[in-house]
C-alpha cells in the first residue's frame, strides 16, 4: 500500500516539487521515495513494501520501458492474471503484482481494468504517446483525486500533494461544505478543495493533448436471485465470504485483524481459521465506554486461539483531532478510533489488517434498514395528494418544534417528519440520516445571516445538486434494495471508506476489506431482502449461515458502531474545545455559522437526546481546525 503523484506541466521541472509532494505523504509510504520525468510529464511514489520486498520499487516498466505505472494498492488476483500475460509472450523482472499493470496495458490499452480483482489506485503513462491514464478500484476503497486548470494537471493519492504546486489556488468548494454539514461527508467527486476531483469508483480518466475524459469501466446492476433457497444462500454465504478471506491474505509482511466481537469481524477470524492460518494475530480497541466490546472479542480469540491484544483509551482522544483532520483532510466525526486503532497495531509492528467494513451494507445490518423495511409497500403505493398533505404538516412541525427552543425534542420531530415522507423514499432516507436541508428555516439556525443570504439565493441550485446523488432511491421498486444501492455508492465510499483508509494509512498500514471482494459483493447484491431482514432482524442469512460456527452470543449479538459516543464526549471534553475555539469572534471572522445556535447547544443542559446537535458542534469545530490548517498554514505541515 502506498502514496502516488504527478503533473503534467509544459517546459516545467517539477522534481523539486514532486519531492516536496511525496514529503507530504510519507506516512503512506515510508519504505522507499522515488520519481520518474519524461518531458513535461513526472510521477512520484511512496511504497509501504507488502509485496516483493526487494524487487517491487516503483516505478515499474514494461519490457521496453516505453510504458510506466506508479501505483497504490493490493491485486489479488495478480497471480493469475500473470500467468495469462506471460502465456501471450509477456516478460516480468518483479514479483511484485504492480507489473502486471503495465502488460495489461500493452494487451488492452485502458480498458483493462475490470479484469482485476483488488484495492487500487494507479496512474500509467505512455512515454510514446504522452497519455497519462488513472484508474481506481471498482468500489473507491483506494482515494486518487485531480485538478485539470490552466494548462496544469495535478493527481495524487491525498490531496495535501495537489495543493503544494503554486498554480493550485487554495480556496473553499462550499457547495461541499453545505453536502458536509448535511451528510457529515463530502458527496459525489466533489472535495472541500474548490477544483480539486475525486475519480469515481469503477472509473478511469484518460489525459492526453491537455484534455481529460473520465470513463466508467464497469457498474454494479444487482439482479436479485428470486430462485435461491435458504440452504443454497447459506452455502453460497460461506463460500464467498471464505474465498475474499483466502484472496486477501496474499502478503510477504504478518496480517492482523481488527476484532470487534461483532458477527463481521468474527466471521473473517473464523475463516482465516479455517483456512488453517497458523497464527492469527486480533486487535481490539476500547474508549472506557459501555459500548466496549472487549467480552465478545475475547470470546472469540478464545473460540480460534488468536493471538490477541487489547488497548483501551484512558486520555481525551480530541487531543489528536487537528492530527486525524490533517490526514483525513475533512472534518470528519469518526476519525479518532480508526487512527488510534491503526497507532495500536503499528506498535505491534503490524502493516497489514483485515477489516469488517461492508457486511453491513451487503447484507442489510444498520438499524436504519430495520426502519425501512416494513414500509416497502406504503412506499410504493402512496397517493401524490396525501404526500403533498404530508409535506405541509412536515413543514408546520419543524416550525412549531424549532420555535420552542427544545433541542433534546428534536429527534422525536425528525422521527415525525421520517414517517410523513412515507412514499418518497429519498426523504424518508435521508431525513433517517439527519438531512437538515429539508427543512428550509434551519438555513437560518446554521448559518450567520450574511452568509445565509447568500446560500439562499443559491438555494435551489444546492438542492438541485444534492438531489441526484440519491436519484436511485426513487427508481427502485424496493425501498430497502434501493438504500443499500445508494448507501454502498455513496456513504460507503465518500464516508467509510475514506476514514478506513486515511486513518490506517495515517500510521503506515494497509486495511483490507474482505466483505467488498467483488465476487461477493455481486453474490450480496442478488439475495432477496427477505433473507437479509426477517422479522425484524437484520443480516438474518448470514446469523443463519455463521449459527453452527460462531458462539451463540455473537450471532444474536445487536450492531454496536465502532464510534466515539458524542454525547459522552461531549461532557468529556468537546464542550470546552469547542468554547475555547469557536469563540464569539472566531464565528464572525469565519463568517459563515451561527454562534447564537452553537451557543444554545452549549448552554442546553446535556443530554443523550442532543446526538446530532454534538456531532454539528463536532464538525464546526473541525471545519474550524480545517480552514486554519490548510487555507491559513502552510499545507504541507501536521503539528
Amino acid at each position: 500500500m502506498c502514496g502516488i503523484a504527478g503533473i503534467i506541466e509544459e517546459g516545467k521541472n517539477n522534481r523539486e516539487l514532486m519531492s516536496q509532494m511525496l514529503d507530504a505523504i510519507a506516512h503512506r509510504g515510508p519504505d522507499d521515495k522515488s520519481l520518474f520525468a519524461h518531458g513535461d510529464c513526472i510521477l512520484g511514489h511512496r511504497r509501504l513494501s507488502i509485496i516483493d520486498l526487494s524487487t517491487g520499487n516503483q516505478p515499474i516498466f514494461n519490457e521496453d520501458k516505453t510504458i510506466a505505472v506508479v501505483y497504490n494498492g493490493e491485486i489479488y488476483n495478480f497471480k493469475e492474471v500473470r500467468k495469462e500475460l506471460e502465456g501471450k509472450g509477456h516478460h516480468f523482472s518483479t514479483n511484485s503484482d504492480t507489473e502486471i499493470l503495465v502488460h495489461l496495458y500493452e494487451e488492452h490499452g485502458p480498458n483493462f481494468v475490470d479484469k482485476l480483482n483488488g484495492i487500487f489506485a494507479f496512474a500509467i503513462y505512455d512515454l510514446s504517446e504522452k497519455v497519462l491514464m488513472l484508474g481506481r478500484d471498482h468500489f473507491g476503497v483506494k482515494p486518487l483525486h485531480y485538478y485539470h486548470k490552466d494548462g496544469v494537471f495535478l493527481f495524487g493519492s491525498e490531496q495535501k500533494s495537489i495543493i503544494l504546486h503554486p498554480k493550485y489556488n487554495i480556496a473553499v468548494n462550499y457547495k461541499a461544505l453545505h453536502y458536509h454539514l448535511n451528510l457529515r461527508y463530502t458527496q459525489s467527486n466533489e472535495t472541500l478543495f474548490a477544483g480539486i476531483k475525486r475519480l469515481p469508483p469503477a472509473h478511469y480518466a484518460v489525459f492526453k493533448n491537455n484534455s481529460l475524459e473520465v470513463r466508467p469501466y464497469w457498474k454494479l446492476t444487482p439482479e436479485t436471485n428470486h430462485t435461491i433457497s435458504e440452504n443454497e444462500a447459506i452455502e453460497s454465504v460461506n463460500f464467498h465470504i471464505k474465498q475474499a478471506v483466502k484472496r486477501q491474505l496474499i502478503s510477504d509482511v504478518p496480517i492482523g485483524v481488527y476484532l470487534s466481537g461483532g458477527l463481521d469481524s468474527s466471521t473473517i477470524v473464523q475463516k482465516m481459521h479455517e483456512i488453517g492460518v497458523s497464527q492469527i494475530n486480533t486487535y481490539t480497541l476500547g474508549f472506557n465506554e459501555p459500548t466496549d466490546e472487549f467480552p465478545d472479542a475475547e470470546r472469540i480469540a478464545k473460540a480460534f486461539n488468536t493471538n490477541h491484544h487489547t488497548h483501551s483509551l484512558s486520555m481525551n482522544p480530541l487531543g489528536d483531532l487537528d492530527k486525524v483532520i490533517w490526514h483525513a483532510e475533512e472534518p470528519k466525526i469518526n476519525l479518532l478510533q480508526g487512527y488510534k486503532m491503526s497507532e495500536f497495531v503499528r506498535s505491534q509492528n503490524i502493516k497489514v489488517v483485515l477489516g469488517g467494513l461492508g457486511g453491513d451494507e451487503l447484507f442489510a445490518g444498520y438499524d436504519i434498514h430495520k426502519f425501512i423495511y416494513p414500509f416497502n409497500t406504503w412506499h410504493q403505493n402512496m397517493p401524490r395528494w396525501m404526500q403533498k398533505l404530508a409535506r405541509i404538516k412536515s413543514d408546520i412541525l419543524f416550525k412549531l418544534q424549532n420555535s420552542s427552543r427544545t433541542l433534546r425534542f428534536d429527534e422525536y420531530r425528525r422521527g415525525v417528519q421520517m414517517l410523513l415522507s412515507i412514499g418518497q423514499i429519498e426523504r424518508f432516507y435521508l431525513i433517517i440520516r439527519n438531512v437538515w436541508d429539508f427543512d428550509e428555516g434551519f438555513y437560518k439556525e446554521i448559518y450567520a445571516p450574511e452568509y445565509c443570504d447568500v446560500v439562499l439565493k443559491e438555494r435551489w441550485q444546492v438542492v438541485h445538486e444534492f438531489k441526484p446523488f440519491f436519484d436511485a432511491l426513487e427508481k427502485g421498486t424496493n425501498a430497502v434494495d434501493t438504500v443499500l444501492l445508494t448507501e454502498f455508492q455513496t456513504k460507503m465510499v465518500n464516508d467509510y471508506l475514506l476514514t478506513n483508509d486515511r486513518m490506517s494509512m495515517a500510521n503506515s498500514v494497509e486495511e483490507r476489506v474482505p466483505f467488498l471482494d467483488k465476487d461477493l459483493v455481486e453474490f450480496g447484491f442478488s439475495l432477496p431482502v427477505q433473507m437479509k431482514i426477517n422479522h425484524g432482524t437484520t443480516k438474518a442469512i448470514f446469523r443463519k449461515a455463521m449459527e453452527d460456527k460462531l458462539p451463540p452470543k455473537i450471532i444474536t449479538k445487536k450492531k454496536w458502531g465502532f464510534t466515539v459516543n458524542s454525547y459522552l464526549q461531549f461532557k468529556k471534553d468537546l464542550k470546552a474545545e469547542i468554547e475555547k475555539e469557536l469563540t464569539p469572534e472566531f464565528i464572525r471572522q469565519q463568517s459563515i455559522f451561527n454562534y447564537s445556535y452553537i451557543r444554545r447547544i452549549l448552554d442546553y443542559p446535556a443530554h443523550p437526546k442532543l446526538r446530532w446537535h454534538y456531532n454539528y458542534l463536532w464538525v464546526v469545530l473541525g471545519y474550524a481546525k480545517w480552514e486554519k490548517m490548510f487555507l491559513k498554514n502552510n499545507p504541507s505541515h501536521k503539528d
